[in-house]
């Protein structure tokens, strides 16, 4: 691959830029640092050769500066994985019990082994601030719930929960391999119980209390948990929700269980057989922490199981680990003293990566409510009350409160707050113009990282970089140790062009295995079927000529008119700019004689409709803002856009439906919020047969 460097004048203006102070105190430059003393890695200023080249990111060139010294880093990080993991470790004085004598003993794909021989538990080093007497009595989380009141619990309260819950797993014979699972909210029992399972070195799983038991018992059933942690109801836009049926199903339904933990978030007392929470936690224990081999299961996440019935995704001990301290330590640039807010719940991967923050010594964050209640601004006031330093967020969240008239920078005191981060989908450019005309009459300085990453690494492959600019509609660039790439069909490498997001080394977090997968079959059909050895992950991305990354949504539901690629997400920031239109979903379907259908369907705001002018400014709009190929065959008035329950558009799905498939075969019903919007679109689908 050859890119010729980009001319001086080419380059846009970035939208942010750290100054010199925030780069100096970055923990990714003193990382640098001390990894080109004890590592080898290239020294700021020595370009990616060394010797004062130009930088360069997967072979880019022209790179100066900060861009040259990341880009320098993370070709090191990815050409010496060995190197690189054996330098995180020590960085962030990982304890392995055991010695060993490689971080990485082959590098193949699936089946990297990292760190043989080395045992370690994250429990451990989640905990281990709580062993600081400065800080043993300082919140380790702060809680808050729709009245947006935090409540702290310290770093000794937090630790002697863990160690009671944990001696209570142990008289229930829970061990090493066990599967423990929560049906909870996002509240500080959880957290608790996820802590504790690890340290037994059992295996967590979790869902959110709004998953129906048909959703839950789809994930449940498949790994068998012994224990179940689950609460009376939840609370969420100012109503209490009962659950009361629903666990009692679940106890029904999971034959597994030995034993039932009660949380009364609603004040019921504990059913019959079932343990209470306050009688678990009663009794002070120390922590006892199983050493467990590093690739040993930590976790279980699930896929949205959109199709099918959720993959089961296990990732280990040490890989999370290591994965989480680098990208909370290096990317996020969380510290002690820090604390982290995301807003997530338990059935979403960011929520395990909210837990993280204790890793860093960071003060975690947990709201559990409505990301709306008592208004749009919630998240922002929860921001403020907690001091935010890092807050995390949905894009959806952030265009959501652009369109409401929410100014934050005004109305809020965010001055701790040094980075707005945003997943869950493309951040479009207009939410970054947005992010930064808010803050910067102000503050005059604001971070805005918007990362990609996955469920199925539980981690980010691009996004925040602290000594980066940011670019409006970029993400900064790939992560460190992760090979991100763009190829074509052929498998080869593209710059400024877009292509199939794919990562061609191992990462310490990509799943060990699925469960229920005995031969692996379904593990490799998943990332490895079109690029045998290579991880393709299903979205579509750009990677540009100056390293940073532009997102254009899932490769599978990507528009492909007359061999041109487009992404949706291109689509929905430009329609959903439009004042009329609250959310849409566009579709592009092969039909069986070779044709191509892209219908729009649009969800409209209150007394809004659709008639011939709104279609013809919604056309005109694409037309003028992206182009002839983006307007679509058809605009269609839809009384919603389902989504998975993690809050993503099914677009795979209702696009099978669209070409005839049936609905028992395109949609599980427990993955999506609203079955009745999924049956307007099947009767759509019929309609359009029938003609």
């Amino acid at each position: 691959m050859t890119t010729a460097a980009p001319q001086p004048a080419q380059q846009p203006e970035p939208l942010w830029q750290p100054g010199p102070d925030r780069i100096a105190r970055a923990q990714l430059t003193r990382f640098q640092q001390w990894a080109a003393e004890r590592h080898g890695a290239p020294a700021a200023g020595s370009g990616a050769s060394g010797q004062g080249g130009p930088g360069t990111l997967g072979g880019l060139t022209g790179l100066e500066g900060p861009a040259a010294d990341y880009a320098a880093l993370h070709r090191w990080s990815v050409e010496e994985l060995d190197r690189f993991w054996q330098a995180v470790a020590e960085w962030f004085e990982v304890r392995l019990t055991h010695p060993y004598e490689t971080a990485l003993a082959g590098a193949e794909m699936p089946g990297a082994t990292w760190f043989p021989g080395a045992t370690l538990n994250y429990a451990e080093h989640a905990l281990r601030t709580a062993d600081d007497p400065d800080r043993a009595d300082t919140p380790a989380l702060l809680c808050v719930d729709e009245t947006h009141e935090p409540v702290p619990v310290s770093w000794a309260e937090l630790r002697d929960q863990v160690g009671a819950v944990a001696a209570q797993l142990r008289r229930l014979g829970v061990g090493p391999g066990d599967r423990v699972s929560g049906y909870l909210p996002n509240i500080p029992q959880a957290t608790v119980a996820l802590l504790a399972t690890a340290a037994v070195g059992a295996v967590w799983t979790s869902c959110a209390p709004d998953f129906g038991a048909r959703s839950v018992l789809d994930r449940f059933q498949q790994v068998e948990p012994v224990v179940l942690f689950t609460v009376d109801g939840y609370r969420y836009g100012g109503k209490e929700h009962d659950r009361t049926e629903t666990v009692a199903e679940l106890r029904r339904e999971l034959p597994t269980l030995r034993a039932v933990v009660h949380i009364p978030l609603l004040g019921t007392p504990a059913p019959d057989g079932a343990l209470d929470w306050a009688a678990v936690t009663a009794e002070k224990a120390a922590p006892v922490y199983e050493q467990v081999p590093f690739d040993h299961p930590l976790w279980v996440l699930y896929s949205s199981g959109t199709t099918g019935l959720p993959k089961a995704i296990v990732q280990s001990q040490g890989g999370i680990l290591l994965e989480h301290l680098k990208q909370l330590g290096l990317h996020c640039d969380l510290a002690p003293g820090d604390r982290f807010f995301w807003y997530t719940s338990t059935g979403w991967m960011m929520w395990n990566f909210l837990v993280s923050g204790l890793l860093v010594g960071a003060t975690v964050v947990l709201y559990d409510g409505s990301p709306g209640h008592p208004d749009t601004g919630a998240q922002w006031r929860i921001a403020e009350r907690t001091g935010a330093t890092l807050y995390g967020t949905s894009a959806a969240y952030v265009m959501a409160c652009r369109k409401a008239g929410v100014h934050p920078g005004r109305d809020f005191d965010l001055s701790r707050v040094r980075c707005v981060a945003t997943t869950g989908s493309p951040l479009p450019p207009d939410g970054f113009r947005w992010l930064h005309d808010e803050f910067v009459a102000t503050s005059g300085d604001m971070w805005i990282a918007s990362v990609s990453g996955g469920t199925d690494v539980c981690s980010c492959f691009a996004g925040a970089v602290p000594t980066l600019p940011v670019h409006i509609g970029e993400l900064q660039a790939p992560a460190l140790g992760v090979d991100l790439q763009a190829w074509d069909p052929q498998g080869k490498p593209l710059v400024d062009e877009v292509g199939e997001l794919v990562v061609t080394r191992p990462m310490p977090s990509m799943p060990i295995h699925f469960w229920n997968d005995p031969d692996g079959s379904r593990y490799r059909d998943s990332y490895f079927e079109m690029f045998p050895g290579v991880w393709r992950h299903g979205d579509w991305i750009t990677l540009t000529s100056r390293g940073s990354v532009v997102i254009h949504g899932r490769s599978d539901s990507t528009l492909n008119r007359q061999g041109v690629r487009m992404g949706s997400a291109d689509i929905y920031e430009v329609v959903e700019r439009l004042p009329e239109i609250r959310e849409s979903l566009v579709l592009g379907v092969e039909q069986p004689d070779g044709g191509y259908w892209m219908p729009l369907f649009v969800h409209l705001a209150p007394g809004v409709s659709l008639d011939d002018e709104l279609r013809d400014r919604i056309k005109r709009t694409i037309r003028e803002q992206l182009s002839p190929r983006h307007v679509p065959d058809e605009i269609i008035e839809v009384p919603g856009v389902p989504h998975t329950l993690t809050g993503k558009r099914i677009e795979v799905p209702v696009k099978r439906l669209m070409q005839g498939t049936p609905l028992d075969k395109a949609v599980n019903p427990g993955s999506v919020d609203d079955m009745e919007l999924v049956r307007f679109y099947e009767r759509i689908a019929r309609e359009r047969a029938a003609d």
